[in-house]
């Protein structure tokens, strides 16, 4: 499950960590379709026959609102640097954006690590939760793809197992492993399919021995999740760890101290050629903003998603960072 869980929130696209043959059929089947669904993104991201120029990097999202905040962060901050860029934010599902990057219908993608490690190999490698474990596998991953995924940034969204303030405090919750001593009078609260995902409950009674009193099917880490947590319909949820509730206080994420949790870290992927063509420069001043990206971070700016747009979201945000540099906004 982690990112892996088929939920209706959007962003269940790049939460497909699940096992076994059914898997790999499903997504095979999805990336042959892919191919032929690219060409339904063409009005959105032209190739280069069609008119634009060689030297502008073509930034893709997925269809959710913090990949969109991402695409424009990356953007704009190129674009501050003296990059011409053009940003295409909403494009859709990983099963669209990755076939149109190895194509060259789009040059830059910030992606998640062990989400794409999953894809890129039929779910036949599964992310650890050493980030730098799971770099070298997604590099090896990428290879022949004429894709390079650069260094990563501290930012993940991964799953997070979470509690209320209250519950912490009564039971002297810190991490998923004090759950043991309570999880038989708690009620856990995810997605339909959790009990039998390898980073949900499945996994959570492997490797922690957590039997919860009851589990109550809800949406994948979205507003039904939080509010049944927070009305005290259940006891324990599964979110995201960039969700703004946490940083807000009165939700607390339980430190994963067994390492359940694969590595989820925002990894820019940047097509060969762009690369070469943007040299050194290039390179740096994307990991430049990688390097100022944080899970704080993005739960910052995804609270502002409520009633701010992408566009203006970043700004701000890189603004503030003095991360735009020229003004070529």
């Amino acid at each position: 499950m982690a990112k892996a869980a088929a939920g209706g929130n959007g962003r269940c696209h790049r939460r497909c960590v699940m096992k076994g043959r059914i898997f790999r059929r499903t997504c095979a089947c999805l990336m042959s379709s892919a191919l032929l669904l690219v060409g339904c993104t063409s009005a959105r991201v032209a190739s280069r026959g069609q008119g634009v120029p060689q030297d502008v990097i073509r930034i893709a999202s997925f269809n959710f609102p913090e990949s969109e905040i991402l695409a424009y962060v990356y953007g704009l901050a190129l674009q501050g640097q003296g990059f011409r860029v053009d940003i295409r934010p909403n494009i859709g599902t990983r099963e669209l954006v990755e076939p149109a990057l190895s194509r060259g219908l789009v040059d830059f993608v910030p992606e998640y690590q062990g989400s794409a490690l999953a894809f890129f190999t039929l779910g036949k490698l599964r992310a650890s939760a050493d980030v730098d474990t799971t770099y070298r596998s997604l590099v090896a991953a990428l290879a022949g793809r004429q894709v390079l995924a650069l260094s990563p940034s501290p930012a993940q969204d991964g799953n997070a197992i979470a509690v209320t303030r209250r519950t912490a405090d009564r039971y002297g919750l810190h991490s998923i492993s004090d759950l043991t001593r309570v999880a038989g009078r708690l009620r856990f609260g995810g997605p339909p399919e959790c009990p039998q995902r390898p980073f949900c409950l499945l996994g959570l009674q492997q490797r922690y021995g957590l039997a919860f009193e009851q589990f109550i099917p809800l949406d994948s880490g979205g507003p039904l999740t939080l509010q049944a947590l927070e009305s005290g319909e259940i006891d324990v949820a599964l979110l995201f760890s960039t969700d703004p509730s946490i940083a807000a206080g009165d939700v607390v994420e339980l430190k994963d101290d067994r390492r359940l949790q694969p590595a989820e870290n925002v990894t820019p992927f940047v097509r060969e050629d762009v690369l070469e063509r943007g040299g050194a420069s290039l390179a740096r001043a994307i990991e430049k903003v990688s390097a100022h990206l944080s899970t704080d971070v993005l739960r910052t700016l995804n609270a502002r998603a409520s009633d701010q747009k992408p566009r203006g979201i970043a700004e701000t945000w890189l603004r503030d960072q003095g991360l735009l540099e020229m003004n070529h906004v």
